[in-house]
């Protein structure tokens, strides 16, 4: 089946089919071309740090120290098993199938800025332990000094990300024919956090290729002529 497993945040679903299950292979992909740019321009430059003295290190000085929320520091992250079977929401399905695979539990967990608030929000990503398929997206927003959820969506084949502050849930969908492993499409849908909820900003359906006959032709049924325009 094709994967939801590695949407992530910052990546961007809408950039084109399957573009929301390969957020871990663009992003080090990305850090990887960083990394060769900054070697390259020391090669060019003679010897680098040593070359310009303590100038490198004044300007680390005046960068900024991080861009997350400062309710957020490292080693004070939720605990996301604890999170989804504590929540009254939750379906008894999910929180039923909610079981270890193997030495850990099939859920991803990111951090971020979505609702406005002053602690970073935390999206929840529940997967099969059998395919990695996801089954379970839920949001969760601080309110007082504990966790509310604020979005959720329980469906075969959904995942969410924070991206560029904005919601983005990416599901597969399958038609009436096609096997279990092959879904015919994918929807993504941006919401953007307004007047307490979340609104649908964008929405794009991304429809995947049928399979090749014999000439090397898309198989393709003919069009319905029985409905309506």
């Amino acid at each position: 089946m094709r994967g939801l497993r590695g949407l992530k945040t910052g990546e961007h679903p809408e950039s084109g089919r399957g573009g929301g299950r390969r957020a871990a292979g663009g992003t080090a992909a990305a850090a990887l071309a960083a990394f060769g740019m900054f070697m390259t321009s020391c090669s060019a430059g003679g010897t680098g740090v040593q070359d310009e003295g303590s100038a490198h290190a004044d300007s680390a000085k005046s960068l900024p120290s991080s861009s997350a929320p400062a309710g957020y520091k490292k080693g004070t992250a939720v605990n996301p098993v604890l999170l989804i079977k504590g929540d009254p929401k939750v379906s008894k399905r999910v929180k039923s199938d909610l079981k270890p695979c193997g030495n850990d539990y099939p859920v991803d967990t990111s951090y971020g800025s979505i609702t406005g608030g002053t602690s970073p929000d935390v999206v929840v990503n529940v997967m099969s332990c059998v395919d990695s398929v996801g089954v379970g997206t839920y949001v969760y927003r601080m309110s007082g000094a504990k966790y509310e959820n604020v979005f959720m969506a329980e469906e075969p084949a959904v995942v969410s990300a924070i991206d560029r502050g904005d919601l983005v849930v990416t599901k597969q969908v399958w038609t009436e024919n096609d096997p279990a492993e092959e879904p015919s499409a994918e929807e993504v849908t941006t919401y953007h956090w307004t007047s307490g909820k979340f609104v649908q900003l964008h929405w794009v359906r991304n429809e995947y290729s049928g399979p090749v006959d014999g000439d090397g032709l898309l198989a393709t049924e003919p069009p319905d002529t029985s409905r309506g325009n």
